[in-house]
């Protein structure tokens, strides 16, 4: 239903979230609301009509100004009509605040409550190192294309692939001040990104076997290590992710399969092979939630950052081989078994199957064998039948 009311400022103060966004009307200003999102931020808006057409501005928080200066921006903006500023779909500078401002309100509150915490420190990190010192002083509509090219020109000499993120980062909240009427135009959108290194390493059969062989070697050597062994044989027996294995609980292992109640994609189903359950029954259980639990703690998982990997890297001659690649190494696996793509994709937790793509790789061994076989074919049919 809709709320309308004669808005003042006391009572904008006590407009509480609810379970969903909603926006109270005024009765003095036709077209003028306050949005109150989930989150319990509070910010005005104008629902502008014209002839055949609409648009929603944001006035900004109403921290920022009393309802008395919205009612004015509303006025200014009726008066206008169809010409003017109405017309180019500009927004006055008074409306347009500075980059630092509009993160902070409306573009996080409208969007941190649906982000899983990995991606909310995700992007606080890239806005803190990245965005906020580059344009936070800067009003929306003071960002300029050469601005941002300049900008992704320095990142890209120090992290190309950082400098991709930080730029993802600024278009999605460039084009949700363009879709709130703020900014016209989004200044990066047509700059091109940093080519992405092509992942095609993953480990051969010989090569798999030599892994193997250094994690017996060191966890003979020191038994402490058992545990991150355990970790590294379990992510290339499932080909999960690595936080999918360090966080996971006992509450999710049942009998030959992990029933993952989140993971990057949401919760999904890995079924586990004979080694990868021999894997996770010996693990001690004790009282904590967590399979490998942490050493410190054993209410929290396994913090620590795998550095055995680089030992058993360096003993068994995967020199530049990176611990994500067991999971290019289990879809190759399964690829060159034959198992069909759209299985693999299951297995993998993938829900677009051009992600799928590039992890499922063959070796050149083979695409040689398979060429052979292909020939071989197609020469039985040209000699025709004995």
């Amino acid at each position: 239903m809709t709320q309308r009311t004669r808005l003042t400022d006391a009572g904008i103060m006590r407009l509480k979230p609810g379970c969903k966004d909603y926006t109270v009307w005024d009765t003095v200003t036709p077209g003028l609301g306050v949005r109150v999102r989930t989150s319990g931020f509070r910010g005005y808006v104008f629902h502008e009509r014209g002839q055949g057409s609409s648009r929603r501005l944001s006035l900004g928080p109403v921290t920022l100004k009393g309802v008395q200066d919205a009612r004015k921006e509303c006025l200014s903006f009726q008066l206008d009509g169809i010409g003017g500023e109405a017309r180019t779909g500009t927004t006055p500078a008074s409306c347009v605040p500075l980059f630092q401002d509009y993160v902070a309100d409306p573009w996080m509150a409208g969007h941190s409550s649906r982000w899983k915490p990995s991606t909310l420190e995700f992007v606080r990190s890239h806005l803190r190192c990245q965005l906020l010192p580059a344009f936070g002083h800067l009003r929306l509509d003071r960002i300029t294309r050469a601005g941002v090219q300049a900008w992704f020109d320095r990142r890209s000499v120090e992290a190309p692939g950082n400098a991709n993120k930080g730029l993802a980062l600024l278009r999605r909240i460039m084009n949700h001040a363009v879709s709130s009427g703020l900014v016209s135009v989004n200044p990066a959108k047509r700059i091109r990104m940093n080519p992405r290194p092509r992942l095609t390493r993953f480990l051969s059969a010989e090569e798999i076997v030599r892994l193997h062989e250094a994690l017996d070697e060191c966890v003979a050597e020191r038994p402490v290590w058992e545990q991150q062994a355990d970790i590294l044989r379990l992510l290339l027996y499932t080909g999960c992710r690595k936080s999918e294995i360090k966080d996971l609980k006992w509450s999710e292992v049942e009998g030959g399969t992990l029933r993952l109640a989140d993971s990057k994609t949401g919760p999904r189903t890995v079924c586990l092979s004979a080694y990868a359950r021999a894997v996770i029954e010996r693990q001690r259980r004790g009282n904590g939630p967590f399979v490998f639990p942490s050493h410190v703690n054993p209410a929290r998982p396994y913090g620590g950052k795998l550095a055995l990997w680089y030992r058993i890297r360096e003993r068994a001659g995967l020199a530049g081989v990176r611990l994500h690649d067991t999971r290019h190494t289990y879809a190759s696996q399964a690829v060159m078994k034959g198992i069909p793509l759209p299985v693999v994709a299951r297995l993998l937790g993938h829900r677009q199957m051009r992600m799928t793509m590039r992890y499922a790789h063959v070796g050149d061994r083979e695409v040689v064998e398979a060429a052979e076989r292909i020939g071989a074919a197609i020469s039985t049919l040209l000699d025709g039948p004995d």
